[in-house]
């Protein structure tokens, strides 16, 4: 097995020459001498391992000697394909995939979680382990266009797009020029979105998804609007609403959808966590600040532009703004205005909620013309005093609740539905999902590992805002804000089971639906709880917002 952390040489391979590329390399492991063979194998590991290794930290939600343990595993495997004649082009995300599959077969093996115990952690290994696909639905058309990219192309659209490294990393690692890298470059984003077009047609599953191709495609790309008929098939398609959603990301954030479509799991942290990203970030703000805070930001302007013509999920065009958390995510995250709009029209009120009525029907109590209209002092409509629902797990029937006395630690799992206050949360327009039994006390995703705790409601500056704030979707999920690619779900289907972090699936497990309590002060009566699904208090899960 390699050895774990050689020496680093100089990266980019210094000269760029063809004797160099990684190709080169993996020809020297394939059919050279020994010593020849062990250099090839010293430099490409010094090549690849720390970003690699990095991504196995992400996968197992620890680093230590496990970490490396799979990092060495997952070199060693790479290299026993490259002596059977595999090409050593595109080699990093080749690599990456390997050690994201291998910590998912090591964590099915009873015998060897048994020693590892890192990789039973929900956040880790152990729920991958547990998702369906580690691919979300809505990037497949981006992977299988990706793959059937020529694996030069693959090499500079994965180096340049989501390392954010310089274009003459890509030509070292290829052995060709820069000028020519550059062309390979241009050409391979263009060959990419002809693929998703292209893949979008041949996976249509529908007649209409076919005839809508290019009418989705051409718009976008140009800037224009969006036809009305096209419009109208977004709304009641969520194939196409995907489709649309990736093809807004080449206007900017292409690194993004690249390293979800390749990896889902832990991508947009493996993303962000890139070094060449944070110095591009500084480049923009240094250029932001000479021109007046107009130049770093004009790419990400169109593309939420592009991305704000796109309809919701099963939802009207209305007059909310969306924010760009809302946006990056996609169509299907709902945005703060929306939300606190729900919220005062007492979709989570204290006053029961919903009417009867229109929650049978599916409608949304206080979306018409009057009670949508916001005052300029109170934009948001907010209840004077929190609101207060119990969160109803779609596939078990059963309710969040707290285990134990609530404080600081206490484990967040699932119970029989009941008026117990501890079942009792409040949903804040920052995004704090507050237990009602100490509103002081905030729904903690990151402070154990993936497992779901209470910790302490922070404030937005501080440095863990993001561990216990949440976007709520449409659909009735809550994905945490420290990777909006994982969403909140019970780790079993029985009274008592913990609340963990899950690769997001769009499956019922991982929707949570809105069960008012009654308004009475001091009251534990709960609205609904008898009523047949039908006829309980419209949710966000129901997906009529």
């Amino acid at each position: 097995m390699p050895t774990p952390q050689p020496p680093r040489p100089p990266y980019p391979p210094p000269g760029g020459g063809p004797g160099e590329s990684d190709e080169s390399l993996a020809a020297g492991i394939r059919g050279g001498t020994d010593s020849e063979v062990a250099q090839s194998t010293a430099l490409l590991i010094a090549r690849h391992w720390r970003p690699v290794h990095e991504y196995a930290v992400i996968c197992l939600a620890a680093s230590g000697s496990v970490s490396n343990m799979l990092t060495g595993a997952a070199f060693h495997q790479v290299f026993d394909r490259l002596k059977l004649g595999e090409p050593g082009t595109a080699l990093r995300p080749r690599l990456l995939v390997t050690v994201r599959d291998m910590a998912r077969l090591w964590a099915a093996d009873e015998d060897i979680s048994g020693v590892l115990p890192v990789l039973r952690k929900p956040a880790g290994a152990r729920g991958m382990r547990a998702a369906k696909s580690l691919i979300p639905e809505n990037r497949v058309l981006a992977e299988r266009s990706f793959q059937g990219l020529p694996a030069v192309a693959r090499c500079v659209l994965w180096h340049v797009e989501v390392e954010a490294e310089e274009i003459t990393v890509a030509s070292g690692l290829l052995g060709m020029d820069i000028e020519t890298v550059a062309g390979v470059f241009e050409q391979a984003r263009d060959k990419l979105r002809e693929g998703l077009v292209r893949a979008h047609r041949e996976l249509a599953p529908s007649k209409d998804c076919r005839f809508y191709n290019r009418l989705l495609d051409v718009p976008i790309r140009r800037g224009g609007d969006l036809l009305p008929d096209v419009r109208q098939h977004l709304d009641e398609c969520r194939y196409c609403r995907a489709a649309a959603e990736q093809l807004g990301h080449f206007e900017s954030g292409l690194g993004v959808l690249l390293a979800e479509a390749v990896l889902g799991w832990g991508a947009r942290r493996y993303h962000d966590s890139r070094p060449g990203r944070a110095k591009q970030q500084a480049v923009r703000l240094r250029g932001s600040s000479r021109h007046g805070g107009g130049g770093g930001t004009r790419g990400r302007g169109r593309r939420s532009t592009l991305l704000s013509r796109l309809p919701s999920p099963r939802r009207k065009p209305s007059g909310g703004t969306r924010s760009p958390r809302a946006l990056f995510t996609g169509v299907g995250l709902a945005s703060a205005g929306l939300l606190t709009t729900l919220l005062a029209a007492g979709m989570w009120s204290d006053d029961g909620g919903a009417d009867p009525a229109a929650s049978t029907s599916g409608a949304v109590p206080g979306t018409d013309s009057q009670a949508a209209t916001v005052s300029p002092t109170n934009p948001a409509q907010l209840p004077a005093v929190p609101s207060r629902t119990r969160l109803r797990n779609a596939a078990t029937d059963l309710c969040l609740d707290v285990q134990g006395e609530p404080r600081a630690g206490a484990v967040v799992e699932l119970a029989d539905c009941s008026g117990e206050v501890t079942q009792q949360w409040s949903y804040d327009d920052d995004g704090l999902l507050s237990s009602a039994a100490d509103p002081d006390l905030c729904v903690d995703a990151h402070a154990d590992a993936g497992v779901v705790i209470l910790g302490d409601c922070v404030d937005t500056d501080d440095p863990r805002a993001d561990d216990v704030r949440y976007d709520l979707t449409v659909q009735g999920e809550l994905l945490p804000r420290w990777d909006d690619a994982l969403a909140l779900a019970p780790a079993g289907e029985q009274a008592g089971a913990d609340v963990v972090v899950k690769v997001r699936d769009h499956s019922t497990t991982q929707r949570w639906l809105v069960d008012e309590v009654s308004a009475s002060p001091g009251s534990l009566a709960v609205t609904g709880t008898d009523a047949p699904p039908s006829a309980r208090p419209a949710g966000l899960a129901d997906g009529t917002a």
